[in-house]
């Protein structure tokens, strides 16, 4: 069984499409509006789509730095943080695609600055121009990975585009997406936003029939399978190898001539499709990406659903028979944008709501009600609101923190926090005050906020934190600490209140959120609140076996 050919250059690359064995067709290098026919769609949704125009593509990248390589040595940037940020899961990735637009890579850029919140390790881009897959990524934010003469560099009106915190694979160059590949029909780049559950198992499968891999992250696994699968047809080589994974993803791949998104069965990440004025497509995992590019939204990709654009228009296929679905509460809890719509619902409407819930449910005698900025604030709001008390800003975040090197020779207490957050002391003196967070993890980061609110001059401090506890790991894309680090799961709501030393605290009820999800509730996966898993995580218990056999 023949290894892929995985490409990953580290500032920029070009994959060219041997002529010979070529299933392409060429694209105008300007586009005008198309008018070719909707094929039927499998999915009724699709059915309403409009005609298309040519593709965009979406991609996920982890960052290569262009002219260094860490591969094997510490990364020197990799340096421990000394400002707290302990108490967030973050998510995987962020992912948009343009498919039929001549300023794709460009509308790219912009939409990955959209996306930014979803990962701050590495950005990059691929552009598909004149049969070429060509390929810039970098460590960093977005704009400290691309400017204008690395746009220039990526013409076309095919783009794919990716942000990137890593889960599965290590933070080094070799793990850096987009991931491209070639194989004996073409060339193919993929970008993955989730995490395979049995992606140990299928890697050793792989090696064990000849694959050679060269990362440790488990989306090469997905080309590996697409270049070793025996159909020979692009579209039935993605299903091929879908077949085979268990576990979150939200993919686009692209060829020279055609973009594909793919979502799991169980659509655990999202996935939203829209459309530009001139025609062109857009894939993105939230819809304030949409809004930035001025592409309207149009709908999710469904979970199970196989998306295909080319040069014949849209095309809607069914993946495999899907269960009910499982989609991530995180992403209406933490992980999107308040601007977003994310399964269909206005994010900051479901985090009013949220906060709305605290106040009836939890409610207790206060003077003001404020945030722990940014996550919390439109909870805040919605419990302010709802208890007739007075919003302010208690916390005030500073956007300019990032990794500092230098400790305080005199040991400043809790400075990593202060680093970030600053208490306004005209707003908290005196007070009673209610503190709204989206979400408590180890419990460290809360109690040093709950002391430094107190040391500002508080009369009272009372948590209110605008989710259920979180008692278990994620393994569908998610970075979260082990169930053992997870102070929900060591303790019971009265000891995490004495340990952060508020006044009191209380969560959002999960039978609460559920029923404000309403009929779509049973569409969710509660995993981290319940440690009821909807795909068993074999990877990490194979892991662990390992572990004792050594």
């Amino acid at each position: 069984m023949a290894a892929t050919n995985l490409s990953h250059l580290s500032s920029s690359s070009t994959l060219r499409q041997n002529p010979s064995d070529s299933f392409i067709s060429f694209f105008p290098k300007t586009l005008t509006k198309p008018s070719f026919p909707l094929k039927p769609a499998l999915f009724p949704a699709a059915s309403s789509f409009r005609q298309t125009h040519k593709t965009l593509s979406i991609i996920s990248c982890k960052n290569p730095n262009s002219d260094l390589s860490y591969e094997n040595k510490p990364n020197p940037f990799d340096i421990s943080v000394y400002y707290d940020d302990d108490e967030k899961p973050r998510e995987e990735c962020g992912v948009v695609g343009i498919y039929g637009d001549p300023e794709a890579s460009r509308l790219c850029y912009l939409a990955l600055h959209a996306l930014q919140h979803r990962g701050q390790e590495g950005a990059g881009i691929v552009a598909v121009n004149d049969n070429l897959l060509q390929t810039i990524t970098g460590v960093g934010l977005v704009s400290e990975v691309f400017n204008e003469s690395k746009l220039d560099q990526l013409p076309g009106d095919l783009a794919i585009g990716h942000v990137r915190y890593s889960t599965a694979g290590s933070s080094m160059l070799k793990n850096v997406q987009p991931f491209v590949a070639g194989y004996r029909f073409g060339s193919v780049g993929v970008a993955h936003n989730g995490n395979l559950v049995n992606y140990r198992v299928l890697r050793a499968k792989l090696e064990d029939n000849g694959s050679i891999f060269n990362t440790s992250s488990d989306t090469e696994v997905v080309l590996h399978l697409i270049a070793t699968s025996r159909h020979r047809p692009f579209l039935l080589r993605i299903v091929d190898a879908c077949e085979q994974l268990e576990g979150a993803y939200s993919m686009v791949f692209v060829t020279e001539d055609k973009l594909v998104a793919v979502r799991d069965p169980f659509g655990f990440r999202p996935l939203v499709m829209g459309r530009r004025s001139n025609g062109a497509i857009v894939f993105a995992s939230e819809t304030c990406a949409l809004d930035l590019i001025e592409a309207t939204y149009e709908r999710e990709v469904n979970p199970g659903e196989v998306l295909v654009v080319d040069k014949n228009g849209l095309q809607s296929l069914c993946l495999m028979a899907h269960p009910q679905p499982k989609q991530c509460i995180f992403e209406h809890i933490y992980f999107s944008l308040p601007n977003s719509v994310v399964y269909g619902m206005s994010v900051y409407e479901s985090r009013r709501k949220f906060g709305e819930i605290l106040a009836t449910e939890s409610p207790v005698d206060c003077d003001v009600v404020i945030a722990v900025p940014d996550s919390g604030v439109v909870a805040a709001i919605g419990y302010a609101a709802k208890a007739g008390v007075a919003f302010q800003q208690g916390l005030i975040r500073s956007h300019y923190v990032g990794r500092t090197f230098i400790e305080p020779s005199q040991k400043i207490r809790d400075f990593g926090v202060k680093l970030k957050l600053s208490p306004v002391r005209a707003v908290l003196e005196g007070k009673k005050v209610v503190v709204v967070d989206d979400s408590i993890v180890r419990g460290t980061t809360s109690s040093k906020i709950v002391r430094m609110i107190k040391e500002a001059g508080a009369k009272e401090v009372h948590m209110r934190i605008a989710s259920p506890p979180i008692i278990a790991s994620c393994y569908y894309g998610v970075d979260t600490p082990s169930s053992e680090e997870l102070i929900s799961n060591r303790m019971d709501v009265e000891e995490i209140r004495q340990f952060i030393g508020s006044d009191s605290l209380a969560f959002l009820p999960i039978g609460s959120l559920k029923k404000l999800l309403g009929d779509d509730s049973p569409n969710y996966c509660y995993a981290c609140f319940s440690g009821n898993y909807p795909v068993d995580p074999r990877v990490i218990k194979q892991v662990k076996q390992v572990k004792q056999l050594k």
